[in-house]
């Protein structure tokens, strides 16, 4: 039996993030605010690595369960990255513009994520957005939230962008990539409800 969630129709863990992401939101929502004071003799403290994990699907994730990037030293990125650059070009830069630059009538996303969070990035990508008196037009974003093409990818769409975002993917077709899984191709068969 699907489910709708925030949406998405869903069955099973598809997609991954969907079950989590008012969980996640919730507990980003509930974190504390540092301090913003810093002692002007302090040195910064070295950078300490990203930690990911990989999941059955190939998916890397950070400590509070959002999706990210992998990209090795050479500049093999992992599937979800090399998905996401495929989709994104195949339903997002018509109006977001080629990698994620922006057009005339969409914002940058690669700038956008900059500030958007994972969670706010499903929420407009779901159910679409509007502003009104932008510049000599409105702005609509529409809502793919019924559209497989996207909401079967959405996590793939996100870390590309997040990559581009970060600075960490230039405005190339990744060279090398990581192998698809079979558990990302029948997650992906189950979310266009095609035999596996």
């Amino acid at each position: 039996m699907k489910n709708l969630v925030r949406g998405w129709r869903a069955s099973g863990i598809l997609p991954a993030s969907a079950g989590v992401s008012a969980l996640v939101l919730a507990a980003t929502l509930a974190m504390p605010i540092a301090s913003h004071a810093e002692d002007a003799t302090a040195t910064a403290p070295a950078a300490e690595p990203v930690v990911k994990e990989k999941d059955d699907l190939g998916k890397y994730t950070l400590p509070d369960g959002s999706p990210t990037y992998n990209i090795g030293k050479d500049g093999t990125v992992d599937w979800y990255t090399y998905s996401g650059y495929r989709r994104y070009h195949a339903e997002c830069h018509v109006c977001h513009g080629p990698d994620g630059m922006g057009s005339s009538y969409a914002p940058a996303l690669a700038e956008s994520l900059k500030r958007l969070s994972y969670e706010q990035f499903m929420e407009i990508v779901v159910n679409g957005k509007k502003n009104v008196g932008v510049g000599t037009a409105d702005q609509v974003m529409p809502a793919f939230g019924q559209n497989n093409n996207v909401m079967c990818y959405l996590d793939d769409i996100y870390i590309y962008l997040k990559a581009r975002a970060d600075g960490a993917l230039g405005r190339v077709r990744p060279s090398s990539r990581e192998d698809k899984l079979k558990a990302y191709t029948d997650n992906e068969n189950q979310c266009f409800g095609r035999p596996s």
